[in-house]
């Protein structure tokens, strides 16, 4: 499985810096992913939803830690590259984050590279509610 697109959208918060949007092999994407920034530094947190109890539960996460490791060094990476005012989609390759796993496409072999894709990062747009209609208005949900 490899990270073949990231979207930040920076958010000015306290704690929430950023949502997130990945694709997966050109062909799956996870919404509203957060960077948060906790006392011992940044984390992401996978997309949630508030149970009935008022307790929240995980929507989309990884199933073990070096998947979920691979993503949160591809996100926060990102994010780095936006602070520190890098603008151009950075093209995917061999050097982004990946979970290498067999995965037959028909004949056995392992399936192919995916084609190469793009990183964007948009201005913070200031605050909370700014960045959340954007991020949402830019879903697959909106169309």
């Amino acid at each position: 499985m490899r990270v073949t697109e990231v979207k930040v959208f920076p958010v000015t918060d306290e704690k929430l810096k950023a949502f997130v949007s990945v694709v997966l092999d050109n062909c799956f994407m996870v919404n509203d992913i957060k960077v948060i920034e906790g006392r011992d530094g940044r984390f992401i947190s996978m997309p949630s939803r508030r149970k009935r109890n008022g307790k929240f539960k995980d929507i989309a996460h990884p199933l073990n830690s070096d998947t979920r490791q691979m993503l949160e060094s591809e996100i926060l990476g990102e994010y780095e590259r936006m602070l520190n005012g890098d603008p151009t989609p950075r093209e995917r390759g061999d050097e982004m984050g990946s979970i290498h796993q067999a995965a037959p496409d028909g004949d056995g072999r392992e399936a192919k590279e995916p084609a190469e894709a793009s990183t964007r990062a948009t201005e913070p747009a200031g605050t909370l509610e700014e960045v959340t209609e954007k991020h949402l208005s830019d879903s697959f949900w909106t169309s």
